[in-house]
This record gives structure tokens, C-alpha cells and sequence, in this order.
């Protein structure tokens, strides 16, 4: 009987010893944010799901719980997502103010938001152009010269955008930011497709990121929609189709 409760003990130690807690303190400079209520959900059992919530007072809120393993979670306010970082064991501080929100308290959030701070300055000139156009043609710049130099400089920034995602997917296959920028960068089609982007971080992928749940129902409901499209199983959208996609009614869920 003694030797049967010391194993029980034993496992119940052990159980406990996979589980750690988190602690984020955050605060913000927004006045319109004090009394709202902030959600942190992160992507589980095919869903994304409610992890914790805590009351903006003052500008102060906090989380404070039990992690089984690090995430890529975000922070909400009501439906718009504010946020993403990684939740992890360390001590977190979040700060938000109308020029910018950022995470620190531990390395892969330092890696995520020096990722963030860059494709930020990338979305930046990408958002300029249609000023440069504006002052080009204000300055008297013939219209064919405008539109070659602004089609180059958008193809250019493009590219960039493009690299600095792939690289940093490629990059951090190994832990959860590969994964949870994928899921930031998929987001921004209105259903599953594969691309020529997606195809490469593919043909790279280590056993960690493919077996990622989300990677994992993502590839599975593009690869679905391209054949419902016309398209081979192992076929990708042409470049040129993506800033178009055409209605689909499809699958559009990764459940």
C-alpha cells in the first residue's frame, strides 16, 4: 500500500512538474481602452479559443496562469486583434500606445518583434506609393515614367515582403514562431490556397512544423480548394491570381 501511494505521489509530481505558470503585466496609454475587457486566444483543437481575459483599469490589466507548454497567443480587445506574442514561462510586459505595441521579457518575443518592426517599415513604403505618385505628378513627371518607377518600387517592396516572411518562417521552423507567423500570414486570404510563397516554406518544412495542427489542417484545406478550383492536387495559385482570388465556396475553415 505505502509503495502504491509513493507511485501516485510520484506521478502527481511529475504531472506537475510538466506545468508552469505564466504572468504578463501589460499596461496602456489609450485612454478608450480603460474599462474594456482584453481576451488572450490562441489557436487550439482547430479552433481559436479564450485563454484568459482580464479588465484594463487605470491602464493596467495582467494575465496569471497555468501553461502546459509555450504558444503563440494574441491579444484582443472585443473582436480586433491587437497583438500576437508568445507565451512562454518568463515574466512579460506589454505596452500599448497609439505609435506602437510591443512584448518583452524574453528571447522569442525580442525575435518576433524585430520581425514585426521591419515588416512594419516594409508595409510603410508599401503604403507611401500612392503619395509619391500624387508628388510625382505635382512635379510635372511625365505619367509613363511615373508608372515604371512606382511599378518597379512596388514589385521591389513586394519581394522584400515576401523574402522577410519566408525567411523568418524558415528560420524558426523549430519552435512556435514559425508556425504562428504562417497562421498570420494565411490569414490574410479569404479561404485556404496554396501559393508559390507557401510552396516553398513547404519544400523546406522540418517534421516539427508540418506536423504543426494548424500548418497541418491548413495545407490539407488548400490542397482540397485547389482541386475544387480546377487546379491539380499539388498545383499553386499563379503569381499573378493572388491579389485577386476569385469567389469560392469551398472549404473555408480548417476544421
Amino acid at each position: 500500500m505505502k509503495k502504491f501511494l509513493w507511485i501516485l505521489v510520484s506521478l502527481m509530481v511529475l504531472a506537475s512538474c510538466h506545468q508552469t505558470e505564466y504572468m504578463v503585466e501589460g499596461n496602456s496609454t489609450i485612454q478608450t481602452m480603460d474599462g474594456k475587457k482584453l481576451y488572450l486566444k490562441a489557436y487550439k483543437d482547430d479552433d481559436l479559443v479564450d485563454i484568459d481575459s482580464s479588465d484594463v483599469v487605470h491602464g493596467k490589466f495582467n494575465f496569471i496562469g497555468a501553461l502546459d507548454s509555450v504558444m503563440m497567443v494574441s491579444l484582443f480587445i472585443d473582436d480586433e486583434c491587437l497583438m500576437p506574442f508568445v507565451l512562454g514561462p518568463e515574466e512579460l510586459s506589454i505596452h500599448i500606445s497609439t505609435a506602437r505595441q510591443y512584448v518583452t521579457g524574453s528571447a522569442l518575443n525580442d525575435t518576433l518583434y524585430s520581425f514585426i518592426r521591419r515588416k512594419t517599415r516594409l508595409d510603410n513604403q508599401i503604403a507611401e506609393l500612392p503619395h509619391k505618385e500624387s508628388q510625382m505628378i505635382m512635379d510635372g513627371v511625365d505619367e509613363d515614367v511615373i508608372m515604371v518607377r512606382l511599378n518597379d518600387e512596388a514589385n521591389r517592396l513586394a519581394l522584400q515582403n515576401d523574402r522577410l516572411i519566408t525567411n523568418f518562417i524558415t528560420s524558426n521552423f523549430d519552435n512556435v514562431l514559425g508556425a504562428g507567423v504562417f497562421m498570420i500570414l494565411t490569414s490574410s486570404y479569404p479561404y485556404p490556397v496554396m501559393t508559390p510563397q507557401i510552396e516553398e516554406i513547404m519544400a523546406k518544412a522540418t517534421p516539427y512544423f508540418k506536423n504543426d495542427v494548424y500548418v497541418k489542417n491548413y495545407i490539407k484545406a488548400a490542397k482540397e480548394n485547389m482541386t475544387q478550383m480546377g487546379y491539380g492536387y499539388d498545383d499553386v495559385l499563379p503569381e499573378d491570381s493572388l491579389a485577386e482570388l476569385p469567389e469560392f465556396s469551398g472549404t473555408d475553415s480548417l476544421k
